[in-house]
């Protein structure tokens, strides 16, 4: 377990000091646990040495594992102080899911596709994090019987804010969500505090899209 993630160290402090801190990730929380966490395991064992990259990779059933520079930039925008709990939406492979897991008090993850979710269990399961709670289901609808959330990241693009998440957020909360059409999107943070609702643009990006009954059909 130590090798493992001791494996790929110096590309680990590498993509830190190359890529998020030249582009204004400040957070030295969030540089720490980018540093720490082994993203190579979240990744086919021939993508190892790839996985320290400037770029997206491809972890199956049509879906990827973000640039380290926008899992940082959406980690950092989370404002996480170590308390909150955090509702995340597209578990994916989890890695984004461990870097919360990193700096949060509770992690609940949701992703819809059974394949990636048995596969980031066996990853939370070697890495030994018991913060994360998950589920197979609907993420647009999100998780009503744990609501408030102090926190809540989509990893895949809708075509607007689902109100059942802004409802779920608590006050004051802030997600962090990419909004758009299929092809680009802004990653919007939203922002809840008084019962007002503001949302801020913080980057163009591109993500795989939000499939579910408040997001894309499919």
């Amino acid at each position: 377990m130590k090798n493992k993630i001791l494996k790929y160290e110096k590309l680990r402090r590498r993509m830190v000091q190359e890529q998020l801190i030249p582009r204004e990730i400040t957070d030295q929380r969030v540089l720490d646990a980018m540093a720490l966490v082994p993203r190579h395991i979240f990744v086919d064992d021939a993508l190892g040495p790839q996985a320290y990259g400037d770029f997206a990779l491809p972890i199956g059933e049509g879906q990827t594992i973000s640039q380290p520079y926008i899992v940082a930039l959406m980690t950092q925008a989370l404002e996480l102080g170590g308390d909150e709990t955090v509702l995340e939406i597209g578990t994916g492979c989890g890695y984004q899911t461990v870097i919360l897991a990193e700096l949060c008090h509770k992690v609940y993850t949701i992703e819809r596709l059974k394949p990636l979710h048995i596969r980031a269990r066996k990853s939370f399961d070697l890495l030994g994090c018991f913060n994360i709670i998950y589920k197979i289901d609907d993420g647009t609808v999100g998780w009503p019987e744990q609501q408030p959330f102090d926190r809540i990241i989509v990893t895949a693009a809708g075509p607007r804010v689902p109100d059942a998440l802004v409802a779920q957020l608590a006050d004051p909360g802030i997600m962090v969500i990419p909004v758009g059409d299929r092809s680009v999107q802004d990653l919007v943070v939203v922002r809840k505090e008084d019962g007002r609702i503001d949302k801020t643009v913080i980057e163009k990006v591109r993500f795989v899209s939000l499939i579910g009954s408040q997001g894309w059909d499919g």
